[in-house]
């Protein structure tokens, strides 16, 4: 299966898996690799001296690519970038900042950068910037999200339509039909990041990976607008901020209640009530844990059984 996505990263199929902060270590990543797709450590989560470690024991676990998922907004962000580069990565994945900051300084050093974008407006920023490919991420995705709340489904036209760089569709995918469903409309990979965490190699906590598994359609909800907005499980945190909603709170109150290191205590930890529980809408549809080898040959199967029905019609 062979495109521009493909071609840009030397891999076999035009999927990536999402860097997730505390869900994709190294042998989350090697394993998406190994298993002909991008495979995405994400640095969000990691000390520099950790993100050092993981990226060493991913070199040793796959010889195929793979590449670091870097949230800008993150302190130490010039030591990350430093071990990146020390380390050999050849693909980084930006996001959660100005592109402008960094993409020449990597490309200079030999390394390939994709930015991850909710709206047209930044898209053509990043394109602007030099990026050699974008993620367009509809507010379906778990996590950190955009204010405008554009869908996956109305935001890859628009972004198609105003852009000549290669684009990775995001927010909402885990099945072929979806990735089908999003080329159409003119992207030319997707980047997968829900499905994954319910995955044996995702670093995710077993108590979050249940909670992934039984969820249902409405179980999450887009919050904290006015800090991040970010999609999180209904849970007893959540509520809680919901709570604090209802006496119309300053910023400061809502940083108070949110602290630090939810994400980790949740997700990492396994605290299901007063950690931030992150995780897409379509997590509805995950119904149970898988290698991810198994995940991506069900994707691909799927996508082509539905690319078959469609030539049908």
């Amino acid at each position: 299966m062979n495109n521009k996505i493909t071609e840009l990263f030397n891999i076999e199929y035009p999927i990536v898996q999402a860097g997730m902060i505390w869900n994709s270590g190294w042998r989350l990543a090697s394993a998406a690799s190994n298993s002909g797709i991008l495979g995405l450590i994400g640095a969000g989560s990691m000390y520099p001296d950790v993100l050092r470690e993981h990226i060493q024991k991913c070199k040793k676990a796959t010889n195929k690519p793979f590449g670091v998922n870097v949230p800008m907004l993150y302190p130490n962000i010039e030591d990350i970038m430093d071990i990146i580069v020390e380390e050999g990565v050849k693909i980084v994945f930006t996001s959660a900042g100005n592109p402008k900051i960094w993409t020449s300084w990597l490309q200079e050093r030999g390394i390939t950068v994709v930015h991850v974008v909710s709206s047209v407006k930044f898209a053509l920023k990043a394109q602007e910037a030099g990026v050699d490919a974008i993620v367009a991420e509809g507010f379906e995705a778990g996590g950190h999200n955009g204010r405008d709340e554009t869908t996956t489904l109305t935001l890859i036209p628009m972004v198609k339509e105003q852009i000549q760089i290669p684009l990775i569709a995001a927010g909402g995918i885990s099945t072929g039909k979806a990735m089908l469903a999003t080329m159409i409309l003119g992207a030319d990979g997707v980047q997968v990041g829900s499905r994954f965490v319910a995955s044996i190699e995702s670093s995710a906590h077993d108590a979050f990976k249940k909670v992934v598994v039984d969820a249902k359609e409405g179980d999450t909800q887009l919050t904290l607008k006015e800090l991040a907005p970010v999609r999180l499980v209904k849970n007893k945190f959540y509520e809680d901020i919901q709570e604090l909603y209802k006496s119309s709170p300053s910023i400061e109150q809502l940083k108070t209640l949110l602290g630090r290191a939810r994400a980790k205590r949740g997700m990492f930890e396994g605290d299901l009530d007063e950690g931030e529980l992150e995780i897409g809408q379509i997590a509805g549809l995950i119904h149970d844990i898988k290698p991810v080898s198994q995940i991506i040959t069900d994707i691909l199967e799927e996508f082509e059984v539905a690319k078959e029905k469609i030539s049908s019609l």
